[in-house]
């Protein structure tokens, strides 16, 4: 019995339930252990369903090495060491100016500084959306011409690195919900830079941004569907022609869409 014992105690603790590829844009679903009563990564707190799935992700730019910390109720904290592998990233000339053209440098600032708080309003709201736990659906047909992670120089200035996936779908083509979401904004008047756009919250701190429609078919406040229609592919905004632009955020962190799919 006593030697029985010594060996149950020798036994490694639980690891923490993880699937998916820790790398740089990437993303990964888990099962916290039963008791944790909050979990953390990087020191960050990690939202955590009732039936303890959980989601994390990694930004394009993390580091080399994430923490996972599972906080569990009378016992120890669970560590756990994610390895996050890096990425090549590519670099795109495009022939459009960095600002929109005709608009004076503080008139854009005035401007822009209004539909930045905007999507971070959008962004920062929580829902009860579970589309954070569905394999995504491509929300566009066509070839994808733009991938994320690549740093764009826009006539010979250099800009912010591509911060989503575009996909060449053609001119009034339907944009369809990757996951089930609820729409938390939708800009009927086209923004400076993103045109005609919509953001669904997945949950979980998970958002898809959708750029550039010609037309909207959806509300702030609407639930949607996987497969719905939210939209049509267009040109406003800051746009080389007719494209979708989708991005994907998880508690700001800018990940990889084609990572999803």
């Amino acid at each position: 019995m006593a030697v029985a014992a010594g060996i149950a105690a020798a036994q490694p603790a639980p690891l923490i339930a993880l699937r998916g590829k820790a790398i740089q844009g990437g993303w990964m679903r888990g099962q916290a252990p039963a008791g944790t009563t909050a979990l953390l990564l990087d020191g960050k707190p990690v939202p955590l369903a009732a039936d303890g799935a959980f989601l994390i992700a990694f930004d394009r730019d993390a580091a080399p090495q994430a923490t996972l910390v599972a906080q569990r109720s009378g016992l120890p904290d669970l560590v756990q060491p994610i390895a996050v592998a890096p990425r090549a990233w590519a670099i795109q000339n495009v022939n459009v100016a960095l600002r929109p053209p005709g608009l004076p440098d503080a008139e854009f600032q005035r401007i822009r500084a209004g539909e930045l708080a905007q999507i971070k309003a959008a962004r920062a709201q929580a829902t009860d959306a579970q589309g954070w736990r569905q394999a995504m659906l491509k929300p566009a047909a066509g070839r994808i011409s733009g991938h994320f992670g690549s740093q764009r120089i826009y006539q010979g200035q250099p800009g912010a690195y591509h911060s989503g996936t575009d996909i060449a779908g053609g001119a009034g083509a339907p944009i369809l919900a990757p996951a089930d979401g609820v729409v938390v904004l939708a800009a009927e008047t086209p923004f400076t830079l993103e045109g005609h756009l919509v953001i669904l919250d997945h949950g979980m701190g998970l958002n898809s941004a959708f750029l550039h429609a010609s037309v909207l078919k959806v509300k702030v406040g609407d639930r949607v569907v996987q497969g719905q229609e939210i939209a049509r592919i267009g040109s406003t905004g800051r746009a080389t022609g007719p494209h979708l632009h989708w991005g994907l955020t998880w508690q700001g962190k800018r990940l990889d869409p084609e990572l999803f799919l």
